[in-house]
């Protein structure tokens, strides 16, 4: 049985905000995009793991605002309701601005939703990440080459410059707790957000490469 039949049958064990974002999913891209419609995309995940994210923005090049943010993804019921809710997230008001939503945070996202079962919060990853990966898309086109931070450089820990692909190299060399990844990456957990963060890409990455 797959997860999406899974949702369907079993007990619903997601909030009430989740249950409205995957029945009633926003900003979903529901045919062909046209090269108009857009002026970056980002993806993130795999099919091969399960989950692919695409998404598609429009920024107003004058304040580099997130006017429009469509999206795709073929996963379940979490990843499904994240992404509705990051594009709602990145374009309510008038819209974040590039800065704005390289730091919206799988936290942010999950606080939104009212909560995920633990073993969903990688889902939530995933929507960030395409998100950050739009963002240096419309860098790239805009030729702004210099705004551009690659999704692996990304820095979780200021002080130690711990960044997730060292948390992800951390757990891919055999580091199964949050605790082995502190030891062999020396991240500061006692920053409750650096712990934070450190927590949850530990879990996606165990999921991950289990």
């Amino acid at each position: 049985m797959t997860d999406l039949e899974q949702d369907n049958f079993q007990p619903w064990f997601y909030s009430d905000i989740v249950r409205e974002h995957f029945f009633h999913p926003q900003n979903f891209l529901d045919h062909e995009i046209k090269i108009d419609e857009y002026n970056a995309m980002g993806r993130a995940g795999s099919p091969a793991c399960g989950d692919e994210l695409r998404v598609w923005l429009w920024v107003d090049g004058d304040d580099e605002r997130i006017k429009k943010f469509y999206w795709q993804t073929f996963g379940c019921a979490s990843a499904i309701a994240a992404t509705s809710m990051t594009s709602v997230i990145a374009t309510q008001e008038n819209g974040m601005t590039l800065g704005e939503a390289r730091c919206l945070t799988p936290r942010q996202i999950m606080e939104s939703l009212g909560g995920l079962p633990t073993r969903k919060i990688h889902c939530s990853v995933l929507s960030d990440k395409a998100l950050r990966d739009a963002v240096n898309d419309y860098y790239r086109r805009t030729q702004q080459f210099d705004k551009i931070e690659p999704e692996a450089t990304r820095v979780i820990d200021p002080i130690a410059r711990v960044t997730d692909k060292d948390i992800e190299e951390a757990v891919l060399s055999g580091a199964k707790s949050i605790d082995e990844v502190a030891q062999k990456t020396k991240v500061h957990l006692s920053d409750p957000r650096v712990g934070q963060e450190v927590a949850q890409l530990v879990r996606f990455y165990l999921e991950k490469y289990q």
